[in-house]
């Protein structure tokens, strides 16, 4: 009989638990910057292509910090590289404080990236890591698992948008403002308190599913002979394609959600992000769905499917007709919920000790989430359905990655 390999063993369990715990967070930072963007369309009287500056910001800082992140994870190791990344993200939410005080949109962008670089980290860290711990047959379902409590996140981060931000729209300004600055300075103490927690942990030495020792002994390069440069490895360059493209259709999805709420079927800003917690829950939901079908269809297979689920979806939100649109506005974060990490997870097959400078590569493409908010809120400030057109050019890349262009050779 052919015994299929343990999800994670009993030994990586605990530090398991806490670096899943770590995709929760940075799924609260992104969703709250797109709360964010609403936000600062009403106190800082910024329009819909400057307010894309936002996601800019955050996802810039994915490119900029994606191979220094990589490099400081290959020299010090996934806990350091963890406990760098909780120190960025929570020097990042304390600059809320000076840039609310300033009422300065500039200067929220400079905290922005600062977040952002802390969010660029634990992303470049967190995937491998977590592939780590345990079987390489098993690594699809534990980084798929693992993104789950992304999806978690980013439901926690429109709710406290709801409760938090837009409880009193009709207030002053500073008022606004100040809401801000107080809830960064709670984000920043619980991000401050948990790397301070995960310093203590003890990580058992893990083996790299991929085929390099990484953590708690001495790395070796000859694990698994690698004749081949990164870059030739053409599903690694696809998947670096198919990644860029998928966080620019996700970061312009997500960033005028609300303005859609708002636009096209009558919401309050409040109302628009309580909407927006079902549609993070369609993600989760998305997730554990798509986690369990891989079970029975292969990773690829099941991203080419939701790839062209979501050009349908696409098409009926760009027809503003009323509730199927917006029915089909949701669909959309369903379909997304495994493109990310399964496309990382696709990426970074049989790469040995070239893994995690593909990780780093593989992160950077996130730089895609800067773009293109600001490419949709062009179209957005004439017609914010019509901007829904454009995330089409996106899935059809993912398709192709999934359909041909994801074999490892």
């Amino acid at each position: 009989m052919t015994i299929k390999p343990a999800f994670t063993d009993k030994k990586f369990l605990l530090t398991l638990i806490f670096v899943t715990s770590l995709f929760a967070f940075w799924g609260i930072a992104i969703s709250l910057g797109d709360v964010l963007n609403r936000h600062f369309q009403q106190v800082l009287h910024v329009s819909k292509a400057q307010s894309g500056l936002v996601q800019f910001s955050i996802f810039g800082a994915y490119f900029i910090m994606g191979i220094p992140a990589g490099l400081f994870m290959k020299r010090f190791g996934y806990k350091n590289g963890v406990l760098l990344g909780l120190t960025l993200f929570a020097l990042g939410s304390f600059l809320f404080v000076p840039a609310a005080n300033a009422q300065s949109f500039s200067f929220f962008r400079i905290a922005l990236f600062v977040l952002g670089c802390g969010l660029s980290t634990l992303e470049t860290v967190a995937h491998p890591f977590v592939a780590s711990l345990g079987h390489q047959d098993t690594s699809d379902q534990r980084i798929n698992f693992a993104q789950s409590f992304n999806a978690l996140g980013t439901i926690i981060g429109p709710l406290i948008g709801s409760q938090f931000i837009f409880s009193g729209a009709a207030e002053a300004d500073n008022v606004g403002l100040d809401k801000i600055k107080m809830l960064y300075i709670i984000i920043g103490a619980v991000i401050a308190i948990t790397a301070l927690l995960f310093a203590f942990v003890k990580v058992p030495p893990t083996t790299d599913p991929h085929g390099v020792i990484t953590e708690g002994v001495n790395a070796t390069d000859d694990a698994i002979p690698v004749n081949k440069k990164l870059f030739q490895h053409t599903h690694f360059v696809w998947a670096v394609i198919a990644q860029l493209f998928n966080v620019a259709a996700q970061a312009g999805t997500w960033a005028f959600f609300i303005n859609y709420g708002h636009d096209k079927m009558g919401l309050t800003d409040s109302a628009a992000s309580g909407y927006m917690v079902i549609f993070m829950v369609m993600m989760l939901a998305g997730r554990f769905i798509g986690t369990y079908l891989m079970r029975f269809i292969a990773p690829n297979r099941l991203l080419a499917a939701f790839a062209l689920g979501n050009i349908l979806m696409c098409l009926l939100v760009a027809q503003s007709l009323g509730w199927v649109s917006f029915a089909a506005l949701f669909m959309i974060n369903f379909f997304f919920s495994i493109m990310f990490p399964t496309i990382f997870s696709l990426g970074i097959k049989n790469l040995g000790s070239q893994t995690q400078q593909a990780s780093s590569f593989i992160s950077m493409a996130v730089v895609g989430g800067a773009i293109f908010p600001i490419i949709m809120g062009k179209v957005a400030d004439h017609d914010v359905a019509t901007a829904y057109y454009l995330p089409i050019i996106c899935y059809a890349i993912i398709f192709l990655f999934a359909f041909k262009f994801y074999r490892v050779k």
